[in-house]
Protein backbone atom coordinates (compact mmCIF):
# COMPACT_ATOMS: atom_id res chain seq x y z
CA UNK A 1 0.00 0.00 0.00
CA UNK A 2 1.30 3.12 -1.10
CA UNK A 3 2.60 6.46 1.07
CA UNK A 4 4.16 9.18 1.43
CA UNK A 5 6.79 9.76 3.59
CA UNK A 6 10.40 10.38 4.77
CA UNK A 7 13.39 8.54 6.61
CA UNK A 8 15.47 11.56 7.17
CA UNK A 9 14.62 15.14 8.22
CA UNK A 10 15.64 18.00 5.13
CA UNK A 11 14.21 19.98 2.49
CA UNK A 12 11.02 18.87 0.59
CA UNK A 13 13.08 16.30 -1.91
CA UNK A 14 12.94 13.54 1.52
CA UNK A 15 9.66 13.26 1.01
CA UNK A 16 8.92 10.25 -1.02
CA UNK A 17 6.59 7.35 -2.30
CA UNK A 18 7.39 4.34 0.41
CA UNK A 19 5.41 1.03 1.25
CA UNK A 20 3.23 0.38 4.43
CA UNK A 21 1.60 -3.05 5.45
CA UNK A 22 -2.44 -2.71 4.88
CA UNK A 23 -4.02 -2.30 7.88
CA UNK A 24 -7.65 -3.36 9.46
CA UNK A 25 -10.60 -1.64 11.26
CA UNK A 26 -10.71 -3.44 15.29
CA UNK A 27 -12.93 -3.05 18.19
CA UNK A 28 -14.25 0.71 17.62
CA UNK A 29 -12.31 1.57 14.40
CA UNK A 30 -13.32 2.50 11.01
CA UNK A 31 -10.80 1.71 7.35
CA UNK A 32 -10.96 4.53 5.17
CA UNK A 33 -9.58 4.03 1.81
CA UNK A 34 -8.05 7.63 1.54
CA UNK A 35 -8.69 9.75 -1.71
CA UNK A 36 -7.17 13.11 -0.41
CA UNK A 37 -4.46 14.31 1.85
CA UNK A 38 -4.48 17.89 2.68
CA UNK A 39 -1.09 19.89 2.97
CA UNK A 40 -0.70 21.90 6.54
CA UNK A 41 2.40 23.91 8.19
CA UNK A 42 2.32 21.14 10.40
CA UNK A 43 3.48 18.36 8.18
CA UNK A 44 6.66 21.25 7.35
CA UNK A 45 7.29 21.19 10.92
CA UNK A 46 7.79 17.13 10.59
CA UNK A 47 9.57 16.73 7.74
CA UNK A 48 12.30 19.77 8.27
CA UNK A 49 13.11 18.46 12.14
CA UNK A 50 11.29 21.21 13.75
CA UNK A 51 9.24 19.08 15.24
CA UNK A 52 12.12 18.11 17.57
CA UNK A 53 11.79 20.89 19.27
CA UNK A 54 8.05 19.68 20.32
CA UNK A 55 8.57 16.05 20.58
CA UNK A 56 12.02 15.13 21.81
CA UNK A 57 11.84 11.54 20.78
CA UNK A 58 10.13 11.91 17.69
CA UNK A 59 11.27 9.12 15.37
CA UNK A 60 11.93 7.83 11.90
CA UNK A 61 10.58 6.86 9.26
CA UNK A 62 7.29 9.26 9.30
CA UNK A 63 4.77 9.51 6.91
CA UNK A 64 3.40 13.03 7.48
CA UNK A 65 -0.49 14.42 7.12
CA UNK A 66 -3.58 15.21 9.69
CA UNK A 67 -6.58 15.66 6.91
CA UNK A 68 -8.22 12.79 4.95
CA UNK A 69 -11.14 12.42 2.95
CA UNK A 70 -12.50 9.12 1.46
CA UNK A 71 -14.41 6.35 1.77
CA UNK A 72 -15.17 3.75 4.20
CA UNK A 73 -14.14 0.46 3.51
CA UNK A 74 -14.48 -1.28 6.37
CA UNK A 75 -16.06 -0.96 9.95
CA UNK A 76 -14.97 -3.06 13.09
CA UNK A 77 -17.36 -3.95 15.97
CA UNK A 78 -18.35 -1.79 18.73
CA UNK A 79 -18.45 1.41 16.06
CA UNK A 80 -21.69 3.53 17.22
CA UNK A 81 -21.52 6.34 15.16
CA UNK A 82 -23.74 5.65 12.70
CA UNK A 83 -20.65 5.95 10.09
CA UNK A 84 -20.94 2.82 7.92
CA UNK A 85 -18.82 1.01 4.69
CA UNK A 86 -19.31 3.33 2.09
CA UNK A 87 -19.76 6.42 3.75
CA UNK A 88 -17.63 9.63 2.30
CA UNK A 89 -16.09 10.58 5.52
CA UNK A 90 -13.08 12.85 6.62
CA UNK A 91 -10.81 13.24 9.66
CA UNK A 92 -8.07 14.37 11.48
CA UNK A 93 -5.06 12.22 12.46
CA UNK A 94 -2.64 12.35 14.90
CA UNK A 95 0.77 11.51 13.03
CA UNK A 96 2.40 8.50 14.69
CA UNK A 97 5.53 6.74 12.84
CA UNK A 98 3.79 5.57 9.95
CA UNK A 99 0.41 6.27 11.09
CA UNK A 100 -0.11 9.71 9.16
CA UNK A 101 -3.00 11.35 6.57
CA UNK A 102 -0.01 10.49 3.80
CA UNK A 103 -1.18 6.96 2.70
CA UNK A 104 -3.99 5.50 0.36
CA UNK A 105 -5.40 3.36 3.40
CA UNK A 106 -5.91 3.99 7.31
CA UNK A 107 -7.66 3.12 10.82
CA UNK A 108 -8.64 5.42 12.73
CA UNK A 109 -11.02 5.80 16.09
CA UNK A 110 -14.49 5.84 15.53
CA UNK A 111 -14.83 9.22 17.11
CA UNK A 112 -12.52 10.47 14.81
CA UNK A 113 -14.00 10.05 11.62
CA UNK A 114 -17.62 11.78 10.38
CA UNK A 115 -19.36 11.84 7.60
CA UNK A 116 -17.92 14.63 4.56
CA UNK A 117 -20.00 17.83 3.83
CA UNK A 118 -22.79 16.48 1.15
CA UNK A 119 -21.94 18.38 -2.51
CA UNK A 120 -18.37 19.02 -2.22
CA UNK A 121 -15.36 16.76 -3.50
CA UNK A 122 -12.95 15.05 -1.59
CA UNK A 123 -10.52 17.68 -2.15
CA UNK A 124 -12.34 20.30 -0.70
CA UNK A 125 -13.31 17.82 2.57
CA UNK A 126 -9.71 17.22 3.12
CA UNK A 127 -8.92 20.73 4.01
CA UNK A 128 -11.01 21.19 6.93
CA UNK A 129 -10.92 18.66 9.87
CA UNK A 130 -7.43 19.55 11.11
CA UNK A 131 -7.73 23.61 10.34
CA UNK A 132 -11.72 23.45 11.24
CA UNK A 133 -10.74 21.99 14.44
CA UNK A 134 -8.04 24.24 15.55
CA UNK A 135 -9.98 27.52 14.35
CA UNK A 136 -12.69 25.76 16.66
CA UNK A 137 -10.16 25.03 19.53
CA UNK A 138 -8.87 28.56 19.51
CA UNK A 139 -12.44 30.98 19.48
CA UNK A 140 -13.20 28.80 22.65
CA UNK A 141 -9.77 29.48 24.44
CA UNK A 142 -9.95 33.07 23.78
CA UNK A 143 -13.84 32.52 25.18
CA UNK A 144 -15.49 35.45 23.50
CA UNK A 145 -18.81 36.44 23.80
CA UNK A 146 -21.84 37.66 21.18
CA UNK A 147 -20.52 41.03 19.86
CA UNK A 148 -17.07 40.71 21.47
CA UNK A 149 -14.22 42.24 18.91
CA UNK A 150 -11.78 39.44 17.92
CA UNK A 151 -8.56 40.40 15.97
CA UNK A 152 -7.12 37.82 13.44
CA UNK A 153 -3.38 37.62 12.04
CA UNK A 154 -3.19 35.44 8.64
CA UNK A 155 -6.61 35.92 8.05
CA UNK A 156 -6.26 35.16 4.17
CA UNK A 157 -4.88 31.21 5.60
CA UNK A 158 -6.12 28.41 5.57
CA UNK A 159 -6.55 28.49 9.75
CA UNK A 160 -7.04 32.61 9.96
CA UNK A 161 -10.31 31.89 7.03
CA UNK A 162 -11.83 29.22 9.49
CA UNK A 163 -11.27 31.40 12.54
CA UNK A 164 -12.98 34.05 10.93
CA UNK A 165 -16.06 32.30 9.64
CA UNK A 166 -16.38 30.55 12.68
CA UNK A 167 -16.34 34.06 14.58
CA UNK A 168 -18.43 35.70 12.52
CA UNK A 169 -21.16 32.72 13.16
CA UNK A 170 -20.48 33.06 17.06
CA UNK A 171 -21.45 36.86 16.63
CA UNK A 172 -18.17 38.23 16.88
CA UNK A 173 -16.59 41.54 15.12
CA UNK A 174 -13.46 40.53 12.88
CA UNK A 175 -10.63 42.44 12.56
CA UNK A 176 -7.84 40.99 10.28
CA UNK A 177 -4.56 42.12 8.40
CA UNK A 178 -4.44 41.92 4.82
CA UNK A 179 -2.06 42.53 1.70
CA UNK A 180 -4.03 44.46 -0.95
CA UNK A 181 -4.57 41.39 -2.65
CA UNK A 182 -6.62 40.03 -0.25
CA UNK A 183 -8.52 42.19 1.11
CA UNK A 184 -11.84 40.82 -1.35
CA UNK A 185 -10.93 37.44 -0.24
CA UNK A 186 -11.46 38.63 3.44
CA UNK A 187 -14.59 40.32 3.06
CA UNK A 188 -16.10 37.50 1.72
CA UNK A 189 -15.36 35.67 4.57
CA UNK A 190 -16.85 37.93 6.84
CA UNK A 191 -14.41 40.63 7.79
CA UNK A 192 -15.76 44.34 9.57
CA UNK A 193 -12.07 45.38 9.91
CA UNK A 194 -9.42 45.03 7.88
CA UNK A 195 -5.76 46.87 7.96
CA UNK A 196 -2.91 46.75 6.01
CA UNK A 197 -0.48 44.16 6.49
CA UNK A 198 2.29 46.49 5.90
CA UNK A 199 1.74 48.71 8.81
CA UNK A 200 2.33 48.16 12.34
CA UNK A 201 -0.58 45.55 13.44
CA UNK A 202 -1.02 46.97 16.60
CA UNK A 203 -1.21 50.87 15.86
CA UNK A 204 -3.75 50.02 13.42
CA UNK A 205 -6.08 47.75 15.61
CA UNK A 206 -5.91 50.80 18.48
CA UNK A 207 -6.81 53.12 15.66
CA UNK A 208 -10.16 51.32 15.07
CA UNK A 209 -10.51 49.88 18.29
CA UNK A 210 -8.51 52.28 21.21
CA UNK A 211 -9.50 50.55 23.77
CA UNK A 212 -8.41 47.21 22.43
CA UNK A 213 -9.84 43.99 20.85
CA UNK A 214 -11.23 41.31 22.83
CA UNK A 215 -9.05 38.63 21.60
CA UNK A 216 -6.70 37.96 19.51
CA UNK A 217 -6.04 34.38 16.95
CA UNK A 218 -2.63 34.72 16.01
CA UNK A 219 -2.21 32.36 13.03
CA UNK A 220 0.61 34.92 11.52
CA UNK A 221 2.97 33.92 13.91
CA UNK A 222 3.40 37.72 15.19
CA UNK A 223 2.81 36.13 18.86
CA UNK A 224 4.40 39.35 20.67
CA UNK A 225 4.49 42.20 18.08
CA UNK A 226 0.40 41.79 18.37
CA UNK A 227 -0.07 41.60 22.20
CA UNK A 228 -0.86 45.32 22.10
CA UNK A 229 -3.65 45.42 20.40
CA UNK A 230 -5.74 43.40 23.30
CA UNK A 231 -7.04 45.21 25.72
CA UNK A 232 -6.57 45.09 29.32
CA UNK A 233 -8.26 41.51 31.12
CA UNK A 234 -8.50 40.31 27.43
CA UNK A 235 -7.33 36.72 25.53
CA UNK A 236 -4.40 35.82 23.21
CA UNK A 237 -4.04 32.46 21.62
CA UNK A 238 -1.10 31.53 19.49
CA UNK A 239 -0.97 28.30 17.19
CA UNK A 240 3.23 27.31 17.64
CA UNK A 241 3.49 27.35 21.30
CA UNK A 242 4.16 30.93 22.21
CA UNK A 243 3.00 32.22 25.86
CA UNK A 244 3.19 35.89 26.08
CA UNK A 245 5.26 37.62 29.17
CA UNK A 246 2.57 38.05 32.03
CA UNK A 247 1.01 41.37 31.39
CA UNK A 248 -2.59 43.42 32.16
CA UNK A 249 -4.37 40.16 33.20
CA UNK A 250 -4.67 39.13 30.15
CA UNK A 251 -5.47 35.21 29.28
CA UNK A 252 -2.36 33.50 27.31
CA UNK A 253 -3.13 30.19 25.62
CA UNK A 254 -1.26 28.01 22.93
CA UNK A 255 -3.79 26.41 20.70
CA UNK A 256 -3.27 22.61 20.42
CA UNK A 257 -5.19 20.72 18.36
CA UNK A 258 -5.07 17.12 19.95
CA UNK A 259 -7.28 18.51 22.77
CA UNK A 260 -10.29 17.76 19.81
CA UNK A 261 -8.43 14.66 18.80
CA UNK A 262 -11.09 12.10 18.29
CA UNK A 263 -14.31 15.15 19.17
CA UNK A 264 -16.79 13.76 16.95
CA UNK A 265 -19.25 16.20 18.07
CA UNK A 266 -17.61 19.06 17.13
CA UNK A 267 -15.98 17.91 13.65
CA UNK A 268 -19.65 16.81 12.72
CA UNK A 269 -20.86 20.41 13.83
CA UNK A 270 -18.61 21.70 11.64
CA UNK A 271 -19.43 19.57 8.21
CA UNK A 272 -22.85 21.45 9.11
CA UNK A 273 -21.43 24.02 9.29
CA UNK A 274 -20.29 23.85 5.72
CA UNK A 275 -23.31 22.97 4.55
CA UNK A 276 -25.35 25.68 5.77
CA UNK A 277 -22.77 28.28 4.24
CA UNK A 278 -20.93 29.34 7.02
CA UNK A 279 -17.76 27.66 6.31
CA UNK A 280 -15.78 27.96 2.77
CA UNK A 281 -13.88 25.08 1.44
CA UNK A 282 -10.80 26.20 -0.77
CA UNK A 283 -8.55 24.46 -2.18
CA UNK A 284 -5.19 25.99 -3.80
CA UNK A 285 -3.89 23.25 -5.61
CA UNK A 286 -4.04 19.31 -6.26
CA UNK A 287 -0.75 16.97 -6.32
CA UNK A 288 -0.04 13.54 -7.32
CA UNK A 289 1.74 11.77 -4.11
CA UNK A 290 4.87 11.62 -6.61
CA UNK A 291 4.92 14.81 -6.72
CA UNK A 292 3.85 16.06 -2.90
CA UNK A 293 7.63 17.58 -2.46
CA UNK A 294 5.75 20.52 -5.10
CA UNK A 295 3.46 21.12 -2.56
CA UNK A 296 5.66 21.62 0.48
CA UNK A 297 7.83 23.86 -1.40
CA UNK A 298 4.98 25.87 -2.05
CA UNK A 299 3.23 25.93 1.20
CA UNK A 300 6.89 26.65 2.39
CA UNK A 301 7.06 29.94 0.00
CA UNK A 302 3.93 31.43 1.31
CA UNK A 303 1.04 33.02 -0.42
CA UNK A 304 -1.51 29.76 -0.97
CA UNK A 305 -4.98 30.71 -0.44
CA UNK A 306 -6.53 27.32 0.90
CA UNK A 307 -4.61 23.87 1.03
CA UNK A 308 -2.83 22.21 -1.25
CA UNK A 309 -4.01 18.66 -1.44
CA UNK A 310 -2.39 15.26 -2.10
CA UNK A 311 -5.01 13.24 -4.21
CA UNK A 312 -4.58 9.41 -4.38
CA UNK A 313 -7.73 8.43 -6.39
Amino acid sequence: MRAVGFKNFGDPEVLEVIDVPEVSAGEGEIRIRNYASAVNPTDIVSRSGLIKQFIKDFSLPCVPGMDVAGEVDEVGNGVETGIKVGDKVMAMVMPNKLHGAYREQLVLDQNAVVKAPEGFSYFEASTLPMNGLTARLSLDLLNLNKGNIIAVTGGPGAYGGYVIQLAKADGLTVLADSNEKDIQLLKDLGVDHIIPRDKNFVEEARKIFPDGVDGVADGALLNEKAIGAVKDNGSFTSVRNFIGEPQRNINFTATWVSEYNCDFEKLNKLRQQVEDGLITLRVADIVTPENAAEAHRRLDAGGTRGRMVINWQ
